[in-house]
C-alpha cells in the first residue's frame, strides 16, 4: 500500500516505520533537490546519538578513506580551524566526536546529552563533512627532523599493519575478491602508501566520495518537536549551503554510480574451490596461531536466513555445552580457544567468516578438516531442537533487553547498512530490523530445515559442494626479527637520501603545520555556541532502599513515603544481611552479589582467574537436592535467563571483590536468587572440569601476549600493586607464569588443588563480606525481600559488615612511595609504543578537591584540547590522556600507540607547564567546554534504566556517597575557575613530569627499547629493561620474546 506524502521544504518523507515490538519510530526522507538523506529514530532517551554516513568506495591501499576521515576534523569551509568542531561539541553536553573508517564506508558520530547542542552542531558538523580544508599541513603523515616517520594516521596503521588480524584479512580480502573489486583494499592505508600519499589524491576522492547524495545522516534520539526539529535545522540550515555549492543535482545525479552497488565491487563471484594459504605474523611465542574460513553466504537482503545463520552460529559455539565447543575447547587438549561465527556485509553475497583463536600451531593445518568432519556430522545428527527452542528464546530476551538501553547503536548498524546496500526506497527497512517476527518464524522450523541451512551455508562446502577460503595464520619468530632488522634499514636509508638539508626542511615543514594547526580561534567564534541548559536534560528515576542488615546502620534511609520502601516492607522481616534494591522502568531484574576478597591469603590470589572461569561450568548440589552436571547447569542458566557473568570488581572500580550477576525477567526474580545461593555454595570442584578450565586459559595466555595494552597493563600493576591485589594477580603476566604450574599440580596432587579452590569459596562467604544488589523492575517482584531469606537467611548470620576494600589498600612500597622507577619491556610485534607514566593522586570518593581536578582532567583530555593538540595533533601519539583513580589514590599520564613516546612525555610536561607558569595560555571557553563536557559524561553514565541503578547501588553501597552524588557534583563543577584548575594542575600534575615523585612503565618494539631506556635513565630514572619470558623450545629461532598489538576497523 503507497504511502501517504509528506513533505517538509525539499524533503520528502520517504517511509515511516512504527515497530511492534519496542518504542522506536523510524522515518526516512530526503531531498529531492540535493539528494540529501535524513533518518531519525524516535525514541525516550536523554542522549541523543549521531550517525553521518559516506558510502567510501576506493580501489587502492593508500589509505584515502581513513586520512580523509581525520582530515574532515581540520577545519571547513566556513569554520577553518583545526579542532573548532569538536571545541564546539564540548561546549553542547558532548564528550567531541569521533568517526570509524570500514571497508564500505566511514561514519561520523556524535552524542550529546539533550538536543539543544546537538541540533546546533549539526550544520557544522556537515559543513566539516562536506566542505574540509584539506592542507598540505593536515596531512596525518609527516617526517620529523630526525628523519622519523609519524603522524596520527601513520601511529594508528604502525601499530596494527603486521599483527595477525590484520594481516590475514588482507590475504582474505586478496583472495575473495576479484581484481577492480574495492572490497580488496585495505582502507585505513598500508604504510608504504601512507608515506607517499599526497593532499591532491585526497581532495580528489573526496570531491567524487563527498557529496549530499552518498551522505546520510542519522539521529537517534528524542526531539523536544519530533523529526521536524531535525528537518527544520536540515532545511533552513544545512540545505542552502548545498545549493550554493551547486550539489543541487538530485539524488541520482548523471554519471553517478552507487558504491558498491554500481561498480566493479558487486561482482562477488562464488569462491570456486577451497582454498587454503598461509600468513605469517610475527612472534616469538610460536605455540599458538589463528584461523579465519570464510564462506559466501545469502544476499544482504535475505534478513530471514542471516538471521538463521547468527542463530545456528550461536547454537554451535555459545557456551560450555554448545556442539563445537564441547569438541574442540572444552577438553583436557584443546584444539583450540574459541570458534565464532560472523558476518559482514557485502554487496550480492554477505561474507560468513569463522574465526578460530588459539590454535596449536602442530594442528593448524589440519584443523579445518577437523572442523568440516565435525559439521557433517551434525548435519547427518541432527539438531537438538529442545535445545535451538532455548537458544531461540534467549536470544530473543537479549534483544529486547538491549533495546532498553542501546535503541541508537542496536538500530544504527542496520540503517547503515540499509542505506549503503538496501532499496533506496526505504522498502526493505521494516524487514531488516524485524528480527523478532523472525523469531517467531524459526522456532517453527525443523530440524532438516536447519541442518539444510548448514549444509548449503557452511557444512557442504566443506566437502567440495561449496567452497571456502582458509586463511592459516602462523607465528613466526624469524618474521619478528626481520620486521625489526627492516624498519632500522629503512630509516637509516631516508635519513641518507634526506640529508642534512632534507632533515631540516622536514624539521621546518613540520613546525610550519604544527603553527597552522595552532592558530588561535577567535573567542568570539567560540562564544558564539550557546552553552544548554542542564535543565533540558531529564535524568531517569531510580527509588532506592538500602537494607544492610539488622543492627547495622543506613547511611542514606529513604523517605517513608517512598513506594519501593512500602513494597519491600511489606514483605517479611528484615534479613541479616545486606541487600539494596533499586526500581527503575524495565522488563527485567538484575542481581549482584558481591563478596569481598580483602582476606583470601595471597597464595590463592593467582586462582581467581581460574575461579571466574569455572564459576558457571561447574557441576552444581542445588539447594533442592537434585544434583546437576556442568552440561545441565549450562543449558538451564541460558533458558531461564538474559545473561550472566561474574568478575572481579564494580563499575571497573573495587576488584579486590568477587561478583557474581544474574539478568532475568521479572518473573523469574527467584528463580535468579536460587542460583545465585546454589552456584556459590554448591559448586563441585571437579578435576576433569577444572583441567579443562585451565588447558583453555593456558591455551589463551599466547595470544594475551600479544596485546600491548594488556601487557602495559600488567606490567603497571606488578609494580604499583603488591602480592595482596587480586587483579594484579590475575594479568597476563604473573598468569603466564603461575597457570602452567597450576595444571601440573592438579594433574599430580588434585586433591590438594581441590582443596585450595574449597578455600577461596570459604573466604568468599564470609559473612562480614556480603552484599547484594537488586535493580530493575523491583516493584513488579512480587517477593522481593522474603525470597532473599528463603535461600540465603541460613547461610549468612547476622555479623559486623566489613568495609569494603579499597585498592588503596594494595600497594606495593613502590606504590605507596612512588619515585624514580622505570621499567621498559620490548614486544618484537608491535611497532609503536605503550606508556604509564604514575604519582601520586587524591583519595576519597568524596574529596573536597576532586571536582577542581576532576574539570582539570577535561581541560586537558578533551578532543582538541591541550593534550589533543600537543600530542596527537603533533602526530606523536594515537592517544594521550590523563587520569585519577581516587579508589587507589593515583594519578596517571599515558599514551597509546605512540610513535615518540618521549617526545610525547616531553610535550605533555611542556604544556601542563606552560599552563602553571602562564607561558601558554589558558582558554577560558575551554574550562567552559570541560564543565559541559563533564554534563554528558554524568548524562551517559545514567542514559538507560540498567546504568542508572547501578550507580544508585555503587554510589551508596560502595562508595559511601549519596545515590545523587553525580548530580551533586555537577553544581561543584559550575564553579571551579580558572584558578582553581590551575593550582589543581600545579599541584597534583606537575609532580607526573618530575623523577622524583613518578615512576613510568613503557612497551615498546625492540627497536626502540634501548634509546627509551637511555632517555628515562638521563632523565633521572631507575630502569630495568625486561622481554616476555618464554619457553627455551620457543627460542630456538630467536633470542627475544614479543607480543601483538590487535585492533579492529580503524577509527579516530
Amino acid at each position: 500500500m503507497t504511502q501517504p506524502s509528506e513533505s517538509l521544504g525539499n524533503y520528502d518523507l520517504v517511509k515511516r516505520i512504527k515497530l511492534d515490538f519496542t518504542d522506536v519510530v523510524i522515518s526516512k526522507w530526503q531531498s529531492r533537490v540535493t539528494g540529501l538523506t535524513v533518518i531519525h529514530l524516535d525514541y525516550e532517551a536523554p542522549i541523543v546519538n549521531g550517525y553521518f554516513v559516506v558510502g567510501t568506495e576506493i580501489f587502492d591501499d593508500s589509505g584515502c578513506p581513513h586520512t580523509l576521515e581525520h582530515l574532515i576534523f581540520m577545519g571547513s569551509e566556513k569554520y577553518p580551524y583545526k579542532g573548532i568542531l569538536d571545541l564546539f561539541a564540548n561546549r553542547g553536553f558532548s564528550n567531541g566526536t569521533n568517526a570509524w573508517t570500514d571497508t564500505d564506508h566511514t561514519a561520523y558520530t556524535v552524542s550529546t546529552a539533550g538536543e539543544q547542542g546537538f541540533l546546533q552542531l549539526l550544520p557544522i558538523y556537515v559543513d566539516h563533512i562536506l566542505y574540509p580544508t584539506i592542507t598540505k599541513a593536515g596531512c596525518v603523515h609527516h617526517v620529523d627532523g630526525k628523519g622519523q616517520d609519524s603522524g596520527v594516521v601513520y601511529s594508528e596503521m604502525q601499530g596494527r599493519e603486521n599483527t595477525s588480524g590484520d594481516l590475514m584479512a588482507l590475504r582474505l580480502q586478496r583472495l575473495l575478491d576479484p581484481v577492480g573489486s574495492g572490497y580488496r583494499s585495505e582502507t585505513g592505508g598500508l604504510m608504504d602508501a601512507l608515506r607517499v600519499l599526497t593532499p591532491q589524491q585526497i581532495r580528489d576522492y573526496h570531491a567524487k566520495y563527498y557529496v549530499p547524495h552518498n551522505l546520510a545522516l542519522i539521529v537517534a534520539g528524542k526531539l523536544s518537536s519530533g523529526t521536524s526539529s531535525l528537518l527544520r535545522v536540515v532545511q533552513d540550515t544545512v540545505e542552502p549551503s548545498l545549493i550554493a555549492h551547486n550539489q543541487n543535482h538530485g539524488p541520482h545525479p548523471q554519471g553517478w554510480k552507487r558504491p558498491f552497488l554500481e561498480t566493479a565491487s558487486a561482482n562477488r563471484r562464488p569462491i570456486a574451490a577451497l582454498v587454503k594459504d598461509t600468513v605469517e605474523f610475527p612472534e616469538q611465542d610460536e605455540s599458538m596461531g589463528e584461523l579465519i574460513i570464510n564462506f559466501m553466504g545469502p544476499p544482504p537482503n535475505a534478513f530471514l536466513e542471516r538471521k538463521a545463520l547468527e542463530i545456528i552460529g550461536t547454537y554451535l559455539t555459545s557456551s560450555a555445552v554448545a556442539p563445537l565447543n564441547k569438541e574442540f575447547v572444552e577438553i583436557e587438549s584443546p584444539l583450540c580457544s574459541y570458534i565464532y561465527f560472523s558476518e559482514d556485509t557485502r554487496a550480492t553475497s554477505v561474507n560468513l567468516p569463522i574465526y578460530v583463536g588459539s590454535v596449536p600451531t602442530e594442528t593448524l593445518d589440519t584443523f579445518n578438516d577437523k572442523l568440516r568432519a565435525s559439521l557433517v556430522r551434525i548435519v547427518a545428527g541432527g539438531i537438538d531442537m529442545k535445545r535451538m527452542e532455548m537458544i531461540i528464546n534467549r536470544d530473543e530476551r537479549q534483544l529486547r533487553s538491549k533495546l532498553e538501553s542501546a535503541k541508537g547503536d542496536t538500530f544504527s548498524g542496520t540503517l547503515i547498512t540499509d542505506f549503503l546496500y538496501g532499496s533506496q526506497d526505504g522498502s526493505e527497512i521494516l524487514a531488516s530490523m524485524d528480527e523478532i517476527n523472525y523469531y517467531a518464524t524459526l522456532r517453527n522450523w525443523s530440524s532438516s530445515q536447519w541442518t539444510n541451512l548448514l549444509s548449503q551455508e557452511v557444512a557442504l562446502s566443506m566437502h567440495g559442494i561449496t567452497a571456502s577460503i582458509v586463511i592459516i595464520g602462523k607465528p613466526s619468530a624469524s618474521l619478528a626479527g626481520k620486521l625489526e632488522k627492516d624498519e632500522k634499514t629503512r630509516i637509516k636509508a631516508q635519513v641518507v637520501k634526506l640529508g642534512p638539508d632534507g632533515l631540516q626542511k622536514a624539521a621546518a615543514e613540520l613546525e610550519e603545520a604544527k603553527a597552522e594547526h595552532d592558530r588561535a580561534i577567535p573567542v568570539e567564534i567560540l562564544k558564539s555556541f550557546p552553552v544548554p541548559n542542564v535543565k533540558t536534560i531529564s535524568w531517569i528515576p531510580v527509588q532506592s532502599v538500602q537494607e544492610p542488615g539488622k543492627g547495622r546502620s543506613v547511611l542514606y534511609p529513604a523517605s517513608i513515603e517512598e513506594p519501593l520502601l512500602k513494597h519491600i516492607q511489606a514483605d517479611g522481616s528484615q534479613l541479616p544481611f545486606f541487600v539494596q534494591y533499586d526500581h527503575v522502568d524495565s522488563d527485567f531484574v538484575s542481581l549482584h552479589a558481591i563478596f569481598s576478597l580483602a582476606h583470601l591469603p595471597d597464595r590463592l590470589r593467582p586462582y581467581m582467574s581460574a575461579y571466574l572461569s569455572a564459576f558457571f561450568s561447574l557441576p552444581v548440589q542445588r539447594q533442592s537436592g537434585v544434583k546437576l552436571t556442568h552440561e545441565q547447569v549450562v543449558n538451564q542458566l541460558d533458558n531461564e535467563t538474559v545473561s550472566y557473568e561474574v568478575g572481579l570488581g564494580v563499575s571497573h572500580c573495587f576488584t579486590d571483590t568477587f561478583r557474581a550477576s544474574i539478568k532475568v525477567e521479572t518473573a523469574l526474580y527467584e528463580s535468579a536468587v536460587a542460583w545465585l545461593k546454589d552456584l556459590i555454595y554448591g559448586a563441585e570442584f571437579e578435576q576433569e572440569r577444572l583441567q579443562v578450565v585451565l588447558a583453555k586459559i593456558q591455551q589463551s595466555l599466547p595470544e594475551m601476549k600479544r596485546d600491548g595494552s594488556n601487557v602495559l597493563s600488567s606490567l603497571w600493576s606488578t609494580l604499583i600493586h603488591a602480592e595482596n591485589s587480586t587483579a594484579s594477580a590475575g594479568g597476563v603476566l604473573p598468569q603466564a607464569e603461575f597457570i602452567p604450574t597450576l595444571i601440573t599440580r592438579l594433574q599430580e596432587s588434585p586433591d590438594e588443588v581441590i582443596a585450595d579452590f574449597q578455600e577461596i569459596r570459604k573466604y568468599l562467604t564470609n559473612p562480614s563480606g556480603i552484599r547484594f544488589s537488586v535493580t530493575g523492575n523491583v516493584l513488579g517482584v512480587t517477593n522481593p525481600r522474603s525470597t532473599w531469606a528463603k535461600y540465603f537467611e541460613s547461610s549468612i548470620p547476622n555479623v559486623a559488615l566489613s568495609p569494603v576494600p579499597l585498592a588503596s589498600e594494595t600497594l606495593s612500597d613502590v606504590g605507596k612511595n612512588i619515585s624514580r622507577e622505570a621499567i621498559v619491556m620490548s614486544l618484537p610485534t608491535i611497532e609503536s609504543s605503550y606508556a604509564t607514566h604514575t604519582t601520586k593522586g587524591i583519595s576519597g570518593f568524596d574529596n573536597p578537591e576532586y571536582p577542581a581536578i576532576r574539570v582539570a582532567l577535561e581541560v586537558l583530555n578533551a578532543t582538541e584540547s591541550y593534550l589533543w593538540r600537543y600530542i596527537r595533533g603533533s602526530g606523536l601519539a594515537y592517544g594521550a590522556y590523563a587520569s585519577l583513580d581516587v579508589e587507589a589514590g593515583i594519578l596517571n599520564f599515558s599514551l597509546y600507540r605512540s610513535s615518540n613516546s618521549m617526545k610525547a612525555y616531553e610535550e605533555a610536561a611542556k604544556v601542563i607547564k606552560g599552563l602553571v607558569d602562564g607561558s601558554i595560555e589558558f582558554d577560558q571557553t575551554i574550562l567552559d567546554a570541560a564543565k559541559s563536557t563533564i554534563v554528558y559524561g554524568v548524562a551517559k553514565n545514567v542514559s538507560t534504566a540498567g546504568r542508572a541503578a547501578i550507580v544508585s547501588f555503587t554510589n551508596q553501597a560502595m562508595k559511601g556517597v549519596s545515590k545523587t552524588h553525580q548530580f551533586d557534583l555537577l553544581e561543584k563543577y559550575q564553579v571551579i575557575t580558572k584558578e582553581d584548575v590551575l593550582a589543581a594542575l600545579e599541584k597534583h600534575f606537575l609532580p607526573l613530569f618530575d623523577p622524583a615523585s613518578s615512576v613510568a612503565v613503557v612497551v615498546t618494539a625492540p627497536a626502540k627499547s634501548d634509546e627509551i631506556s637511555q632517555w628515562l635513565k638521563t632523565s633521572g630514572f631507575k630502569v630495568t629493561q625486561k622481554v616476555m619470558d618464554v619457553d627455551p623450545i620457543e627460542m630456538e629461532n630467536s633470542d627475544e620474546d614479543n607480543s601483538d598489538d590487535t585492533s579492529s576497523e580503524t577509527s579516530r
